[in-house]
């Protein structure tokens, strides 16, 4: 199984709160192999008010926090049982599992925090074998040659009509190849 992103519904305006207690539960559960991140969706927002400028945060998706996870069912008891949550989005009830979100769905949401859907440090190294999944290049494989964190792009090795090629790419729009 691998991991990926769901959409979990709260109480409004206990995001943060029940975002702490799912980190929390997952160190205490021994589930840091199945629950990764759990993200609240929100953007900084500059308000200009009485000729005064201030920074404020504001929640995306009200009511509803992203979990990075692998959908087993001990997880799942996890995050569904931690107070605060209300459900997973997708899930018809009745014991089903969700429907996680696409990578695209997720890369939008967290472009627009700065965050990058795959954990460069962690993940993406040279030498990686990885798909692209947006692009001009879309479906090609492709291997890490060179990676700039600070502007969320990389170089890529694809092999482009029986050449090796050089193509540069955004972290968005690769994910890891499964072998």
């Amino acid at each position: 199984m691998e991991k990926q992103w769901y959409v979990v519904n709260t109480y409004s305006g206990h995001e943060k709160k029940v975002k702490e207690k799912l980190e929390m539960r997952a160190e205490s559960m021994d589930m840091q192999d199945y629950i990764f991140r759990v993200v609240v969706p929100e953007q900084k927002e500059v308000e200009v008010k009485d000729g005064v400028q201030k920074e404020k945060v504001k929640k995306l998706f009200p009511g509803y926090i992203l979990v990075e996870m692998v959908m087993s069912d001990d997880a799942w008891f996890v995050v569904r049982n931690t107070p605060g949550v209300t459900g997973f989005i997708g899930s018809s009830g009745k014991g089903a599992k969700p429907t996680p979100l696409q990578p695209y769905e997720v890369d939008n949401v967290l472009r627009n925090m700065g965050i990058s859907r795959l954990e460069v440090d962690k993940e993406l190294e040279i030498g990686a074998k990885v798909k692209i999944i947006a692009g001009p290049f879309t479906g090609m494989y492709g291997t890490i040659e060179e990676i700039d964190t600070p502007n969320q792009k990389l170089t890529l090795n694809v092999d482009l009509f029986g050449q090796e090629t050089s193509v540069e790419t955004e972290i968005s729009q690769i994910e890891m190849a499964r072998d």
